[in-house]
């Protein structure tokens, strides 16, 4: 008989590590030399206003970006999921059909589709075309993907977007999940999460002051 699956699965604890990163845009220079570590289980806020090279820099951590300078330890692209404001849903798909996309192209090593969907609460919605969530059901659905393939290591772009105060606090209680099984959350937003725990919380601030 199959053991029934559990979230969250308990990761080895990963530290991320990045010396001396600089990341330009054209003759722009988004940042230079950023250094800073990430371990087992801590939450990494960065803040600054728009264009500064927020999202950039999930893009750089993920392999995406190729920065101009410095170096990143501890994670490869195999290790991270990256959750952008461009969700990559497809319309025509249902609800099931789009979380089982990601599922095949993630791996199936988390939780099943039926139990990812209740917990982000559109577990109802399964047959529908994902074409007529609304945008918080949709950012609902992007979460999901989070669960259906367990990866140490997850990049959130602007998350509580278009979510209403359940769906914050719904996100606040995977990202604690998640550290509390050893993962590292890196997190772009301007708002502050509903996190039960504020130990091992950091912040860094983008195109400012400390």
């Amino acid at each position: 008989m199959n053991q029934p699956e559990r979230f969250p699965p308990v990761f080895a604890p990963p530290n991320v590590t990045v010396r001396g990163l600089g990341v330009s845009r054209g003759e722009r220079v988004l940042f230079a030399d950023l250094s800073f570590e990430v371990q087992a289980g801590g939450v990494l806020l960065l803040r600054g206003p728009n264009g500064v090279g927020k999202s950039t820099l999930l893009m750089t951590l993920a392999g995406i970006v190729r920065p101009d300078a410095g170096e990143i330890e501890g994670i490869g692209r195999e290790d991270v999921h990256l959750l952008t404001y461009q969700s990559g849903l497809k319309g025509r798909l249902s609800v099931s059909e789009n979380l089982q996309f990601w599922r095949d192209m993630n791996g199936a090593t988390g939780t099943q589709l039926d139990e990812a969907l209740e917990r982000v609460g559109i577990g109802g919605l399964a047959g529908l075309e994902a074409g007529y969530l609304s945008s918080g059901q949709l950012r609902r659905l992007a979460l999901a993907r989070l669960l259906v393939s367990a990866r140490p290591v997850w990049l959130l772009d602007e998350p509580s977007a278009a979510l209403d105060a359940a769906g914050e606090r719904l996100l606040g209680a995977l990202i604690d999940a998640h550290r509390g099984a050893g993962g590292i959350v890196i997190v772009a937003t301007h708002h502050d999460l509903l996190l039960a725990e504020a130990r091992g919380v950091e912040t860094i601030m983008l195109g400012g002051p400390a």
